[in-house]
Formats: structure tokens, sequence, C-alpha cells
């Protein structure tokens, strides 16, 4: 299984980017796909997901509103949108794949990172402001 996270770059405040998260070796449609990042000198955070099953997504409260997670037509690859970016949301990236759970309190388990199996490299994302 190999995850490939790009589409990081530099941007102004204010700017948008659109990460994306192509799979191998496995088929996104079956499982939950995840965004975290990991600012410099902060821990990893979680940001969003969708849910292949039913194509539910849930947003970190910082980012809602602004951030967009989505399939894409090939639904082997997951999107990130991401608009009016601040400085507050540079850091690394990351795509990560998991099960669904099918359980009540869904966002509780698919937010937690120990969730996921498999990980991307990252891609970097650099908001100047």
């Amino acid at each position: 299984v190999q995850l490939q996270a790009s589409g990081g770059g530099l941007v102004q405040s204010g700017g948008s980017l659109r990460l994306s998260c192509a799979a191998s070796g496995l088929r996104l449609d079956l499982h939950t796909v995840a965004w975290f990042r990991q600012a410099p000198g902060k821990e990893r955070e979680w940001v969003a997901c969708f849910v292949s099953s039913d194509a539910t997504t849930y947003y970190e409260t910082s980012v809602q509103g602004r951030f967009t997670i989505y399939s894409g037509n090939d639904k082997n690859t997951i999107y990130l949108q991401m608009n009016f970016l601040g400085p507050d949301d540079t850091a690394i990236y990351y795509c990560a794949v998991g099960s669904i759970h099918r359980g009540a309190n869904q966002k509780v388990y698919v937010s937690d990172s120990g969730w996921y199996d498999y990980w991307g490299q990252g891609t970097q994302v650099t908001v100047s402001s």
C-alpha cells in the first residue's frame, strides 16, 4: 500500500491550495481517509476525514468552513481543498487511511491518529503573512 500526498506549497495568507492523496494497493472507497498536520514544534493534529461508505465528512473546528475534503471521480484519490489559509495553517500535511467505523461516536474514532493503518509521506504547506 502506498499513499502519495501532493499539492503543498507556499501561499500568501488568504490564499488557497488543494492537496491530493492518491492511493495504490488498496481502494479508498472502502476506507476512511483523513488529513493530519504537524507544525514545527507541535504535535500532529487531525484536520479532516472522509468516510467513504456514505461520504460523511468531519472537520477540526479551526478549519471548519475553510477546508473541504472530498473524493475524486476515480474514487482512489482524496482531496483537501483549503481556502482562506492563514499562517497557523503552516505545517506538513499527511494523509492517512484506516478502516470504516460503523458504530456510535464515529468522529471520536476517526479523529484519532491511532485509527489509521497507512500514512503518506507528507506535503509541506507554508502560508506567509
